[in-house]
């Protein structure tokens, strides 16, 4: 079992900057896939980003194409989420989630119930 715990979040002016960081409990964090997700009030989870093991394959939800990026660390078992150009409608919770599934056939990185490990969550709230 492992535990994830979010940091970096906060209040910030549209078109700015944040970096969200998870950092793991367990060294096993290297074969886990990881994904952001984030819930804003009165909204369903939705997928933000996932990213594969190694890091060599991510993907994205269309709505954060181009602004933000997913990565990972894994000697310091981190995970990253760098938001670029933040818009108002990007203000949610923004949680970190581990999957036992990466590279499976049954592995979905948009579907919550890939993920198995979840942190607790990081406010971030982007202000018009």
């Amino acid at each position: 079992q492992v535990s994830l715990v979010e940091s970096g979040g906060g209040l910030v002016q549209a078109g700015g900057s944040l970096r969200l960081s998870c950092t793991a409990s367990e060294r096993t964090f290297s074969t886990y896939a990881m994904g952001w997700f984030r819930q804003a009030p009165g909204k369903e989870r939705e997928i933000v980003a996932a990213i594969s093991e190694s890091g060599g394959n991510t993907y994205y939800g269309d709505s954060v194409k181009g602004r933000f990026t997913i990565s990972r660390d894994n000697h310091k078992i981190t995970l990253y989420l760098q938001m670029n150009s933040l818009k108002p409608e990007d203000t949610a919770v923004y949680y970190c989630a581990a999957s036992e599934l990466g590279g499976t056939r049954w592995y979905d990185p948009r579907s919550l119930s890939s993920y198995v490990y979840w942190g607790q969550g990081t406010q971030v709230t982007v202000s018009s």
